[in-house]
Formats: structure tokens, sequence, C-alpha cells
């Protein structure tokens, strides 16, 4: 993904991301929504919480990976016009190579739980943190560490037949629009948006 704007809003369409970290020689990877900020800072920042009990963040690296996984599908070559070929697997992702810092403060702890409800909520959810009887709530402050991502470099992947030929393009298309999965259609819409600007720019 060249365009910016498209790894943005990918990490907003697809913000259930794996934070992965090294622990004293040892990798850890935790399954994980997070915020994005990216007006922030000069790249933007991430921002989440998991459970104290979660051993990921003791000694956790001041380095970390954040992977964003997207839709993904096996191609198969009995789909092309020519059986001297191989399968093949259509995927996109964001990969962020960040700098992580817990917050310990009240309020930071606060808005994050509040930002995630507001943003993974329906809009017309009667959900509200507010609700929450004081005594939970404060339960809940007291059970997590939220905190913050720096983004420092931000790569996405976006692997979907572009290196092979047009009328060979239009062929994974036709097979996968045979699905109703939403992988299926996620990639479709992405190869035919792909199709119509390089027909555009002749």
């Amino acid at each position: 993904m060249d365009d910016e704007n498209e790894i943005y809003d990918f990490i907003l369409n697809n913000s259930f991301a794996i934070l992965v970290s090294n622990n004293e020689d040892k990798l850890n990877a935790t399954h994980i929504p997070l915020i994005l900020k990216k007006d922030e800072g000069e790249k933007g920042f991430l921002y989440g919480h998991v459970a104290k009990a979660n051993y990921q963040m003791n000694n956790i690296s001041e380095n970390v990976l954040v992977i964003f996984p997207g839709a993904h599908k096996y191609i198969s070559s009995s789909w092309y016009e020519s059986d001297q070929t191989v399968p093949t697997w259509s995927y996109l992702s964001v990969h962020v190579n960040g700098k992580i810092q817990i917050l310990e403060d009240r309020e930071s702890k606060i808005n994050i739980l509040k930002e995630s409800v507001e943003f993974f909520e329906e809009k017309d959810s009667s959900y509200k943190i507010e609700d929450l009887k004081e005594n939970y709530f404060e339960g809940l402050l007291k059970g997590i560490i939220a905190f913050k991502i720096e983004i420092r470099e931000i790569e996405g992947k976006k692997k979907i037949s572009q290196n092979h030929p047009e009328e060979r393009q239009k062929l994974v298309i036709e097979q996968l629009e045979k699905n109703s999965d939403t992988d299926s259609m996620t990639i479709v819409s992405k190869m035919k948006e792909m199709l119509e600007n390089k027909s555009g720019n002749r």
C-alpha cells in the first residue's frame, strides 16, 4: 500500500491487532483491539489496554511490532488459463514498528476505556461506561494496564495478484465472486479498484 490514507483507513477498519514484543529474550504476542490517533505525533499513536495479569507487560521491550491482519484467501491454480502455474495466497495487512509506553495515571486509563467503548460499540448502543457502578468501575481500573505506542515505521501490504496478467486477475475475481464470505468480497473490491486505476492511467 503506497497511499498513507489507505494504510490508516485499513488500521481503523481492522483494529483487532497482534502486539508482539521481546520479554527477556522471549517473544510474546497478545491479540488486542487498538485505537488509532493518527494526528498525534509525527506518524500517529496507538492506544490500548490489557489485563494486569497479562505477563507480556512484565519487562516488555521498548520497541514493539503491531500486526493488523486483514482479508486473505487461497488462490487456486485451477482458476488460471494455464496449468503451468502455482497456487498463491492473496492478503491485506499492515505492520507497525513503534515505541511502547505504559500509562500509569488514572485519567489515561479512563480515557482509553471510554474511547474504546465509543469506537467499537454501535452508534445506537445503549451501553455507556458512565453507567457502571463506581465500585465496579474502580475494580476495572485496578485490573488493567494502559499503554500507548508511538508509531515509528508503518508498512502496508497488499498482495492481490497484481503481478499476474490482467486477464488472469479477472479470472481470479470471477472465482472469488462465487463466494459470499467477507474476505473474498474485500479482495474482489480491492482487485477491481486496482484494475480500474490501471485502466485510468493508460
